[in-house]
């Protein structure tokens, strides 16, 4: 696959993602929150990439690859949040910060993507892949958890945004 169609679907998935995100301030949440778990489980196939026996990395790149993505989840989870509204519903807050958070996001992997030389292609991918769970998983995970201590009556933890 050429860059230029690599970047096109990068590019139309952040922006599907950003969009649900924004649509959700604006729609109740139903249900007990599992479909805060979806995207884990979309990433699946992931598990693929970083399973590529061409992927060469060393036990410290793998390490980094996780420790970048730990810390990109922080400022997600410090901006996502929910709330019980008038109507008696639960609905995801609105955040700039959120949006502002998930844009950043982006914007550093794809910067890594470009300063990040001398590896392999199926390596950068599986440690890019790597990233992006080792982020989403606590991301979704935290969420579930704030949705389901809202749901219960009970204060979030965490930073409000």
């Amino acid at each position: 696959m050429a860059t230029g169609e690599l970047y096109a679907i990068i590019l139309i998935v952040a922006a599907l993602v950003l969009f649900r995100t924004m649509r959700n301030f604006y729609r109740p949440m139903s249900g007990t929150g599992v479909r805060l778990l979806m995207p884990i489980l979309f990433m699946l196939p992931g598990v693929y990439v970083i399973m590529n026996p061409k992927a060469h990395a060393t036990a410290s790149e793998w390490l980094i690859a996780v420790a970048i993505g730990v810390v990109l989840s922080i400022p997600l989870i410090w901006t996502t949040d929910y709330e019980v509204r008038n109507d008696n519903q639960i609905y995801a807050k609105r955040s700039k910060g959120l949006i502002i958070s998930f844009l950043a996001v982006f914007a550093i992997r794809f910067a890594l993507r470009n300063y990040i030389d001398g590896l392999e292609p199926e390596t950068m991918s599986a440690l890019f892949v790597l990233v992006a769970f080792s982020y989403v998983v606590p991301w979704r995970v935290a969420s579930y958890l704030k949705f389901r201590r809202v749901r219960q009556g009970l204060p979030t933890f965490g930073i409000k945004a």
